[in-house]
């Protein structure tokens, strides 16, 4: 009896023994990609952006005049007007601005060229003055040079503003598309927001969708602070203009103000419009309170009113804003110039967002 009852406790032990789980081997450490792989990426990516210039500035501007236009739309949908109605009326009202400013710019140019001839003798002198000027520190050339004339190729600067649309015909093409690009980012706004954020897996749709809620209260505050400070230098412009009467100066004022927000030639394309249209009526010494009123009004806005009402928004650092200035510029001309910072700027938000693209993000920001 004491035999079986020690193998009948030896095999209910053994049948309440756990067995060991055979040593697995540790996981492998996650693997990171190359540098390599990440610079080719990255060219991958420019060279998309080069090739593909003209379809991405059209969508590119057409999502920064939704912006624009968006606060109008809800307006109007907030007054019961049927979204798509609302988008078709901000549209035409755009559209009605934009024909009222090339309009008035138009005969405000015509008026001036009529004008021009009247002063040319004065201009024709104030040129021979600076020529004589100039000869004095021209330093003699080699007797074997001398006589030569060297002729330079003149930089067509239409072919920088419109590179990458091919033609004029192609431009036009490429810009019809930009009414229809907006209306239907208007009237699908709530639709494409959400069925981008179902893209996503489930547990990164709310990083989506505040991603893209800081990117779009970005863009709304950088067109928003833009206009508002082109409409004040502009303003200020005019007064100063008229002070010292300037012809033109409403013309002059706020073509020099809005020129102003240019980003890296702000200053220099500001003085175009009032030294042009000063030729033969101002002397030296409006000249230099125009440079100086200019060189001003550029100073107040990029130290005090652009941190005070963009910086929050951005958060770039210089060196991001500069190197992003020469990347785009040189990828798109013009328009590279003027997308620069919002596209820079977006980047950032969404580096900001994403773990392992969080360094970089703080390499751009503040």
């Amino acid at each position: 009896m004491d035999y079986d009852a020690e193998m009948a406790t030896g095999e209910a032990q053994a049948q309440t023994q756990t067995i060991p789980a055979p040593s697995l081997p540790p996981p492998n450490p996650k693997l990171r990609p190359h540098w390599s792989m990440n610079i080719i990426g990255i060219a991958g990516i420019l060279t998309l952006c080069y090739v593909g210039e003209s379809v991405l500035v059209v969508m590119l501007v057409s999502v920064l005049l939704a912006f624009i236009l968006a606060p109008i739309v809800d307006l109007l949908t907030y007054l019961r007007f049927p979204r798509s109605l609302a988008a078709a009326i901000a549209i035409l009202l755009l559209l009605a601005a934009l024909a009222g400013i090339v309009y008035f710019s138009y005969n405000q140019a015509a008026t001036l060229l009529q004008d021009l001839p009247k002063y040319t003798s004065k201009v024709r002198d104030e040129a021979l003055r600076f020529r004589k000027s100039a000869e004095r520190f021209e330093v003699l050339a080699p007797e074997h040079e001398k006589g030569v004339v060297s002729v330079r190729p003149a930089t067509d600067w239409t072919e920088v503003l419109t590179r990458g649309f091919g033609s004029a015909s192609a431009a036009i093409l490429a810009v019809s598309f930009v009414p229809f690009l907006v209306f239907f980012m208007l009237t699908w706004q709530q639709h494409v927001r959400s069925a981008t954020v179902m893209l996503f897996p489930l547990e990164n749709r709310h990083t989506a969708y505040v991603t893209l809620g800081q990117i779009s209260a970005m863009v709304r505050s950088f067109m928003v602070g833009n206009l508002l400070i082109g409409l004040l230098l502009g303003a200020i412009s005019t007064v100063v203009f008229w002070l010292i009467h300037l012809p033109f100066f409403y013309f002059a004022g706020f073509a020099s103000g809005f020129l102003s927000l240019v980003p890296y030639m702000g200053l220099l394309l500001a003085l175009v419009p009032p030294i042009f249209v000063g030729l033969g009526h101002t002397d030296s010494q409006d000249i230099v309170l125009i440079i100086g009123a200019v060189l001003a009004l550029h100073l107040v806005a990029l130290n005090l009113l652009y941190p005070r009402i963009l910086g929050k928004r951005l958060q770039l650092n210089p060196l991001a804003v500069t190197m992003s200035l020469l990347v785009w510029g040189a990828l798109w001309g013009a328009m590279g110039l003027l997308l620069a910072i919002p596209i820079t700027a977006a980047i950032r938000i969404i580096f900001a967002h994403v773990e392992s693209l969080k360094p970089y993000g703080a390499w751009l920001g503040e």
